[in-house]
């Protein structure tokens, strides 16, 4: 039986949301970096994280994304993040996803953010008694590549699931923008 993608959702709200804190945050660039000349291990770890609305006809999907990394030095750093969301297409389906992923980044410069996101979720859908479809219960994986600017705190950019399974995938596609914020 062919599973219905994940709901359909607004992209363009998540990047109006990305362009005005990048906007906002560009003073943020010239700070230098906390962490560049310290030894004290809690100087060098910055948490974070990210949030994540989507919305249509009938249609929310919210998400809440703590997460924390340590910085080995300013080109490197390593950290984890937890995954919570929460889905709902009116007459058709509800969600509760919990993941939690880790975390590498590398910035050849400090403009530029590469990362790679191993992540594990489990997935709990729900399908109206009205629908074809059997309730879903299972767990998967993605393996996200991504790219992005950094202004200091804020970084946005694009990352793309060397993973996705239309199928089963808690993601519309394997292509998406993100917003990574850390303090």
């Amino acid at each position: 039986m062919k599973v219905h993608n994940t709901p359909r959702s607004l992209p363009v709200h998540g990047l109006i949301t990305g362009l005005l804190i990048l906007i906002s945050s560009m003073n943020l660039s010239a700070q230098s970096l906390p962490y560049a000349n310290t030894q004290n291990f809690w100087d060098k770890v910055q948490f974070g994280g990210g949030l994540g609305l989507g919305f249509g006809d009938g249609y929310f999907n919210g998400t809440l994304s703590p997460s924390a990394i340590y910085n080995f030095n300013r080109y490197a750093a390593l950290g984890t993040a937890l995954n919570f969301t929460y889905a709902k297409e009116k007459n058709f389906y509800e969600s509760y996803i919990v993941g939690f992923s880790l975390l590498a980044i590398f910035r050849p410069i400090p403009e530029i953010q590469i990362s790679v996101e191993p992540q594990q979720s489990y997935v709990n859908r729900n399908f109206d008694s009205r629908t074809e479809f059997a309730d879903q219960k299972y767990w998967v994986g993605a393996l996200f590549t991504g790219i992005g600017f950094n202004t200091g705190h804020v970084t946005v950019g694009i990352q793309y699931d060397l993973l996705y399974d239309p199928g089963r995938s808690v993601y519309g596609s394997s292509w998406f923008p993100f917003v990574r914020v850390f303090f």
